[in-house]
């Protein structure tokens, strides 16, 4: 409990920079100097990911495929602002694929109020399909979250969640695609239902 306390506590100190913040005026972080004054979840990775062979292509590809913020968060591990994004308060029951190459990854089953700003989930619904890399960058060590299938970034974990798992993925928006339940047969993902509620 203290740990989340303090996770939280961390992340709202940089709400008032984040939200004033733009995307495109915002400085760039130098990764090799520790930052102090920053919370963990809000700061990009520098880990470095891997695809499967069928989906490893260059960046000139995948920014065919990917808007420009998915491109700058999956495949160059940005982050995007807190409360400023898609999913991070949508109630709505469904699955979360990977934007970038439909993997299952979570459910509305597995996802919690973090009270950070961005989608948090307690756990993944098809565990082989999220792969975790130590991120040492800002002089801190994290444990950065990404697609297993095409090497995304998704975001981080924290050991800060709610049980029986206590972890918390804190993963960004624009890293993942909200299906709603209705639609989960239609796109063939029937065997993951029960995490839809």
């Amino acid at each position: 409990m203290k740990t989340s306390l303090l996770t939280l506590a961390s992340c709202l100190a940089i709400l008032t920079t984040q939200i004033m913040a733009t995307d495109d005026n915002s400085p760039e972080l130098d990764p090799t100097q520790p930052v102090e004054d920053l919370a963990a979840c809000a700061l990009p990775s520098h880990a470095a990911t891997t695809a499967l062979e069928a989906f490893q292509k260059s960046d000139e590809e995948w920014q065919k495929t990917l808007s420009p913020d998915q491109f700058r968060v999956m495949r160059k591990h940005g982050t995007e602002p807190a409360f400023r994004n898609a999913y991070w308060n949508n109630k709505d029951t469904g699955l979360y694929l990977c934007a970038a190459c439909e993997a299952p990854l979570f459910a509305s089953g597995e996802k919690f109020d973090s009270g950070t700003g961005w989608p948090s989930f307690w756990d993944s619904i098809v565990p082989e399909n999220v792969g975790q890399t130590v991120d040492t960058s800002y002089g801190m060590t994290r444990t950065e979250v990404h697609c297993k299938r095409c090497g995304g970034h998704l975001g981080h974990l924290f050991p800060d969640g709610p049980k029986p798992t206590s972890q918390r993925y804190c993963i960004n928006s624009t890293s993942i695609e909200f299906v709603q339940k209705d639609e989960i047969e239609a796109r063939d993902l029937s065997q993951f239902a029960d995490h839809a509620r």
